[in-house]
C-alpha cells in the first residue's frame, strides 16, 4: 500500500502525467508513479508549506493578510461554482434546442410528404366521384340490380364489391392522413413553443455565467501580483488539504479497477487535452467546459452520452466509488455542477473553470457528488 500511497503522491505532478500519460498509451489511466522526488507540487502538502502561507501575511509586500486572502478564495470559488452551474443549465438548454430544432425540421417534412398524400387521395376521391356521376350517380351496386341483364349481374358483383371496398379505404386513408397532420401540425407548434423557452433559458443562463465571471475576475483584479500568488498558493493547499482527508478515508483501499476497452480510449482522450483552456460551452477541439470534455472523451471512444454534468448525473448508471476504474466520471457539488474523468491511482483529469486549463489533480480534492460509468 506504501508503493500505491506513493503514487498517489505524485497524481498532480502535471510534468509526469504528460510524460507518462502521452508515452504509453496502453498505461495512459494510471498516474505517473516517479522514481524519486518531484520538483513538482505533491497532493500531500508539508508543514513548511503552510507555514510558509502563513508566513505570507503582508511580509511580502502584498496588504492583505492570508485570513483575508482566504476568504477571497472562498468567495471566488463561490462565483465560479455558480457559473458553473449556469454552464450547465446553458449547455442543457441548448442541447434542448438543438432537439427541438431538429424535431420540427422532421415535422415539416412529415408535413409535406402528409399533404401531397392527401392530395394525392383527394385527387383519387374526386376522379371517383366524376366517374359515378358519368355513370348517372348511381353506385355499381344500384346499377346491376336495376339492370335486366342476370349475367351482367352476377358478373359485376364481385367487381362491385371491391370498387365499394376500395372507396372504403380510400376514405379511411383519407380521415387518417388529415388526422396525422392535425397532430403533427399541433406536435409542431408545441416543439416550437420549448424552443423558444430554451432559447429564454440559454439566454438568462448565458448572462448569469457572464455576470459571476465578470464578478471573479473584478475581485482577482483588486490583487497585487503577489497576492495572487499568494491566493493560488492557498487554492493548492485547499485542494491537497481536501484530497488528504479523501485518501486518509481508506477509500482508495478498495479501489483497484482495471480500465475497460472504451474507458481507455476516452482517458487517452482527456489526458491528451492536458494544458487547453477552459471556456464555458465549449465541447473543443481548442477549448473545453467540464462536461464537455467528459463527453468528448467518451465519444472519441464510440459512447454518447449526456452532455452536462447534471444529465451525465441522472441518467448514467452510478457505482459505488469502491468500484470506480479509470475512464468513470466523478460528480462533484451537491448539485452536480462539476464532473472529471478518473484516471487511477486516487487522480482525475478535468476542465477546472475560468482562466484555467484542462489539468490533472487529485480526485478527492472536491467534494464527491457520487460515480457514474458510460459503458457500464
Amino acid at each position: 500500500m506504501q508503493g500505491k500511497r506513493g503514487a498517489i503522491v505524485a497524481a498532480t505532478a502535471l510534468v509526469c502525467a504528460v510524460t507518462v500519460l502521452g508515452g504509453l498509451p496502453g498505461t495512459a489511466y494510471a498516474a505517473p508513479k516517479p522514481d524519486g522526488p518531484s520538483s513538482t507540487p505533491s497532493p500531500r502538502p508539508s508543514a513548511g508549506n503552510e507555514s510558509d502561507g502563513a508566513a505570507g501575511s503582508g511580509d511580502d509586500g502584498s496588504t492583505l493578510s492570508t485570513e483575508r486572502l482566504e476568504a477571497v478564495r472562498k468567495e471566488l470559488d463561490a462565483l465560479y461554482h455558480e457559473a458553473a452551474a449556469a454552464t450547465d443549465a446553458y449547455n442543457l438548454a441548448e442541447e434542448k434546442a438543438e432537439k427541438q430544432s431538429e424535431r420540427i425540421v422532421e415535422l415539416a417534412k412529415e408535413i409535406t410528404a402528409g399533404q401531397k398524400k392527401l392530395d394525392r387521395l383527394k385527387a383519387q376521391a374526386g376522379a371517383a366521384a366524376r366517374a359515378q356521376y358519368r355513370t348517372g350517380g348511381l353506385p355499381p351496386e344500384a346499377r346491376l340490380v336495376l339492370g335486366d341483364d342476370p349475367e351482367d349481374f352476377l358478373n359485376g358483383l364481385s367487381q362491385a364489391r371491391q370498387e365499394a371496398h376500395a372507396t372504403s379505404g380510400l376514405l379511411g386513408e383519407m380521415i387518417r392522413t388529415q388526422e396525422g397532420l392535425q397532430a403533427d401540425a399541433k406536435d409542431a407548434s408545441a416543439q416550437w413553443k420549448l424552443l423558444e423557452a430554451n432559447r429564454k433559458k440559454k439566454a438568462a443562463a448565458r448572462q448569469e455565467i457572464r455576470r459571476k465571471i465578470a464578478e471573479a475576475k473584478a475581485l482577482e483584479s483588486t490583487l497585487e501580483e503577489k497576492e495572487r500568488e499568494r491566493l493560488e498558493e492557498l487554492e493548492k493547499q485547499a485542494q491537497y488539504k481536501a484530497q488528504n482527508a479523501w485518501l486518509d478515508s481508506g477509500v482508495l483501499d478498495e479501489i483497484d479497477a482495471t480500465a475497460s476497452k472504451g474507458g481507455k480510449a476516452a482517458v487517452a482522450y482527456a489526458t491528451a487535452q492536458i494544458g487547453k483552456p477552459y471556456e464555458w460551452g465549449a465541447e473543443g477541439p481548442k477549448t473545453f467546459d467540464c462536461s464537455g470534455l467528459t463527453s468528448q472523451a467518451w465519444a472519441a471512444a464510440g459512447v454518447t452520452i449526456p452532455r452536462t454534468s447534471q444529465e451525465q448525473w441522472r441518467l448514467l448508471p452510478r457505482i459505488d466509488i469502491k468500484d470506480m476504474r479509470p475512464g468513470d466520471l466523478i460528480i462533484y457539488n451537491k448539485d452536480a455542477s462539476h464532473v472529471a474523468m478518473y484516471v487511477g491511482d486516487g487522480a482525475m483529469v478535468h476542465a477546472p473553470r475560468p482562466g484555467r486549463n484542462v489539468t490533472i489533480a487529485g480526485a478527492g480534492s472536491m467534494p464527491i457528488l457520487g460515480v457514474v460509468r458510460p459503458d457500464k
